[in-house]
C-alpha cells in the first residue's frame, strides 16, 4: 500500500497552522469541535457541504436511558448480548451510563425530542432491546434535527474554522513517528498542521453497491489512518440494515426504513405475505439485525426475488404520517402508500462495527491522532451493533477525546521531510468502472453470508483492480477515493477470511 496519496515533489504551499484538526463534519465531528476549549484554534474538515453526512440521515434515534423502569444495566446486557461476546465490556458500561447526560446536554443545546401528551420523552423500543429507550426527534429525522442544532452551535464559535469541499487526502507525521497534521485538497491542495488530529469520517458504505449511506462515504479517514501506520480491528463485522426500500423500477435499495416501524409493530412478510421472523428468532421482527437481515436473504433467495415486504397497515395513515414524516413522504414519492400497502424491502449495507482502533479517549496507536465515530472501533459493537447505539457512542467518545485535548499539553509541531512516490504516469484506465467492480465485488462475497472460496477470489479481484493506482499518479478526488475503496474493500475480505467461525453480522457457509 503507498503511504501518501498526494505528490509531494509538487508544492502545496505554505502550511496552515491549529491546535486541533478534525476530518469529518457528522455528529462525532461537530460535537468534538463543540466540547474543545475556546483556547484551541480547530479546522472542521467537510469534505462536501454541511449536513451532508450520515448522521442527518440517522431516523430512529439514540437508545439511552430515560425512563423509570430501565435501567443502565439493562441497557449494558443487551448491548454485550447483540456483541455476541465480542464487545469492551468497560466501554460499554461507559457509553451507556452517560447515555443520560448526553441526552440532558442535548436537550439543553436546543435538540427537540418528541414528547408525550405529559412531557416526557417519546420512546420506542427497536431490534435488540429489552425496554423502549430509543429517543427520536420529529418522528423519523432524528439526525436531521441534532445536526442543525449542533451546526449552529459550532458555528458561533470564535476558534472553530468549518472549512467546506476539503478531501482528507493523508495523515501526516513526523520523524518519531507522531501524526502531525493532514494534507488536503479542494480549491488548492493544503498542508494544515497540528499537533492534535481527529478523523470523524464516517464508515465505508460506498465500498457496496447497495448501501444506506451518503454518496461521499467512501472510508477516506479509516485508509488514510491506515497508510500512517495506524491498526485497524474487527473489520469484518458489517452491519446491513435489513429494511431499505427496494426501487423496483432501478433493481436496487433507495432509502432506509427505519428500524422503528417494526418497533411500533411493523410485520415482515415474504412474496406469500406470511409473517416469516417467528421461525427465525424469538423476539421475531424486533430480532437483532445480523439475524434479521439473514433471515430476509434466506426468504428472498428461496423464492427468487429481491424483496420481501414490510407491512405496518395496521396503523391509521394519520399515525403513520405523523410518526414516520420523511419515511412516509419518501414512500409516497415512489407511488407507495404506506398506511394501505406492504412496503417492498431488502437489506443493504448501513454500518461497520469495526475501524481503526481506538481506547476510551480516542486514541489510536499513533500519538496525536484520535479516531471518533463510525470510523472508530471502540469496541462497543463487537459483532453486531445494538439498535440506535451509534449516535450515542458518537457522543460519549467525543466527549472524552475532546475533554483529553483540552487536558494536554503540546508544543509546535513539525511534519517529517515528506516522502515522495515514483514519478509515476496518469491513471489512464476507467476510474468509474473500477469503482462498480469493487462494489460488485463486496456486495457478491463480502456481503450478508460469506465464503472462504468466494473471499479468496475478491481479494485477488480488489488487489488486480487498483493494483495500477498503486503507482499511477493520483490527481482527482474520484481516483483516491477509489484507492481508499480498494485499501477499505481489501481490509473487510482479508479479516472475513482470517475469522473462520460464523458470529455476529460475520457469516460464512464455509
Amino acid at each position: 500500500m503507498r503511504r501518501y496519496l498526494y505528490d509531494h515533489t509538487t508544492s502545496a504551499g505554505e502550511p496552515r497552522h491549529y491546535d486541533v484538526i478534525i476530518a469529518g463534519a457528522g455528529l462525532a465531528g461537530l460535537y468534538a469541535a463543540l466540547l474543545l476549549d475556546e483556547r484551541l484554534s480547530v479546522a472542521v474538515l467537510v469534505k462536501d457541504r454541511l449536513k451532508q453526512c450520515n448522521s442527518s440521515l440517522a431516523q430512529g434515534g439514540i437508545a439511552a436511558v430515560t425512563r423509570s423502569s430501565d435501567n443502565t444495566r439493562k441497557h449494558l446486557e443487551d448491548t454485550l448480548q447483540a456483541a455476541k461476546g465480542l464487545a469492551n465490556e468497560q466501554h460499554v458500561r461507559l457509553m451507556v451510563e452517560n447515555g443520560p447526560r448526553e441526552i440532558r446536554h442535548l436537550a439543553a443545546l436546543g435538540v427537540p425530542f418528541d414528547t408525550d401528551h405529559r412531557g416526557h420523552y417519546y420512546t420506542t423500543r427497536e431490534g435488540g432491546h429489552t425496554d423502549k429507550r430509543v429517543l427520536h426527534c420529529g418522528g423519523d429525522a432524528t439526525g436531521e434535527y441534532i445536526m442543525q442544532a449542533l451546526i449552529g452551535k459550532v458555528k458561533e464559535k470564535a476558534n472553530v474554522e468549518l472549512v467546506e469541499n476539503c478531501f482528507l487526502l493523508d495523515v501526516l507525521t513526523n520523524q518519531q513517528g507522531d501524526a502531525c497534521g493532514v494534507m488536503v485538497t479542494g480549491e488548492q491542495t493544503e498542508l494544515l498542521i497540528a499537533p492534535h488530529t481527529v478523523l470523524a469520517t464516517g464508515g465505508i458504505g460506498q465500498v457496496y453497491q447497495n448501501t444506506t449511506n451518503q454518496p461521499g462515504i467512501t472510508g477516506d479517514g479509516i485508509a488514510a489512518a491506515l497508510r500512517a501506520g495506524a491498526k485497524a480491528t474487527h473489520m469484518e463485522f458489517v452491519q446491513f440494515h435489513p429494511t431499505a426500500f427496494f426501487d423496483t423500477q432501478t433493481g436496487k435499495t433507495a432509502f432506509l426504513i427505519s428500524e422503528a416501524v417494526r418497533g411500533e409493530g411493523g410485520v415482515l412478510r415474504n412474496h406469500n405475505r406470511e409473517a416469516f421472523m417467528e421461525k427465525y428468532h424469538p423476539m421475531k421482527d424486533l430480532a437483532p439485525r445480523d439475524v434479521v437481515s439473514r433471515s430476509i436473504a434466506t426468504e428472498m433467495q428461496q423464492a427468487g426475488k429481491p424483496m420481501v415486504f414490510l407491512d405496518i397497515t395496521h396503523h391509521s395513515r394519520d399515525f403513520l404520517s405523523r410518526r414516520f414524516p420523511t419515511i412516509f413522504t419518501n414512500c409516497r414519492e415512489y407511488e407507495v402508500d404506506m398506511s394501505s400497502e406492504a412496503l417492498p424491502v431488502a437489506p443493504s449495507q448501513h454500518y461497520i462495527m469495526g475501524g481503526i482502533r481506538t481506547d476510551s479517549l480516542g486514541r489510536t496507536n499513533i500519538p496525536g491522532l484520535y479516531v471518533t465515530g463510525e470510523a472508530a472501533c471502540t469496541g462497543v459493537h463487537g459483532a453486531n451493533r445494538l439498535a440506535s447505539n451509534s449516535l450515542l457512542e458518537c457522543l460519549v467518545f467525543s466527549r472524552t477525546c475532546a475533554e483529553h485535548i483540552n487536558n494536554s499539553k503540546a508544543g509546535i509541531v513539525k511534519p517529517e521531510q515528506l516522502q515522495t512516490i515514483p514519478s509515476g504516469t496518469a491513471f489512464t484506465g476507467n476510474i468509474l468502472s473500477l469503482s462498480k467492480q469493487i462494489k460488485s465485488l463486496m456486495q457478491t462475497y463480502g456481503g450478508i453470508v460469506r465464503h472462504g472460496e468466494g473471499l479468496r477470489y475478491a481479494i485477488e479481484k480488489v488487489r488486480e483492480a487498483i493494483a495500477p493506482l498503486e503507482q499511477a499518479r493520483i490527481h482527482t478526488v474520484a481516483e483516491a477515493e477509489t484507492y481508499n475503496m480498494g485499501l477499505i474493500a481489501l481490509e473487510v475480505l482479508q479479516a472475513a477470511l482470517q475469522r473462520e467461525v460464523s458470529i455476529g453480522a460475520h457469516f460464512r457457509t464455509a
